[in-house]
């Protein structure tokens, strides 16, 4: 399909990674983190997807991805490849308040501060979410969070049962610039290279969460 071309070979990769990594599909997941080395991610992005994913995924899931990255690594510098390192990301100062960075950052991602019943209900689960997923994740500046948003959104449409997380991520991908064209393009990546399942996932909220925003 056309569409496929709307987003480039580096972020059809990362999408790919995300997903087969929540998946737990770990033949797959060799393969494309092969595909992403080749597409031109380097080791320092790729290894940042596979630790996003302990947020989406579960910790087992992040583990076990970034095993399987270690292992193709050591192979690929048997037969003599070489791999592109890429920067880590920026120490932030000392004495960073990462609560309040990270509600700054979920109130720029969501497009409004992000309030509700269930974090009064359950206070703890609204500092974690600000404080490490939105603190100690997006302040790490060596992956822009519109491939953090395009991993997210490939990953959650792996996953039963988080179409309203997968809504959220749909938004908040919009908001970081992934344009229209981008998510019909993680769509048909998905399609193409995960599963029609996960791609029709993804593809009935992306068309929800537009028909809302033209509303």
């Amino acid at each position: 399909m056309a569409d496929e071309f709307e987003l480039d070979p580096r972020l059809q990769a990362t999408a790919t990674i995300a997903a087969f990594t929540a998946a737990g599909q770990l033949s797959q997941l060799r393969q494309a983190l092969t595909d992403g080395l080749d597409a031109g991610l380097t080791i320092s992005e790729i290894t940042e997807v596979l630790v996003q994913m302990y947020a989406y995924a579960g910790f087992p899931r992040s583990l076990n991805g970034l095993g399987t990255f270690m292992a193709l690594l050591e192979q690929r510098r048997a037969d003599g490849i070489s791999d592109p390192a890429g920067i880590q990301p920026t120490p932030l100062p000392t004495g960073t308040n990462i609560l309040q960075v990270g509600t700054e950052n979920q109130t720029k991602l969501a497009g409004a501060p992000v309030t509700g019943a269930l974090f009064d209900f359950a206070p703890a689960i609204d500092q974690f979410l600000k404080t490490h997923l939105f603190g100690d994740i997006f302040t790490r500046d060596n992956l822009d969070w519109q491939s953090r948003e395009i991993a997210t959104v490939a990953a959650l449409a792996t996953l039963d049962g988080v179409e309203s997380q997968l809504q959220s991520h749909v938004g908040i991908a919009l908001n970081t610039g992934v344009s229209e064209a981008n998510l019909r393009g993680l769509i048909s990546t998905l399609r193409a290279r995960v599963g029609q399942q996960q791609a029709d996932r993804a593809g009935a909220i992306v068309d929800e969460v537009l028909a809302n925003k033209a509303a």
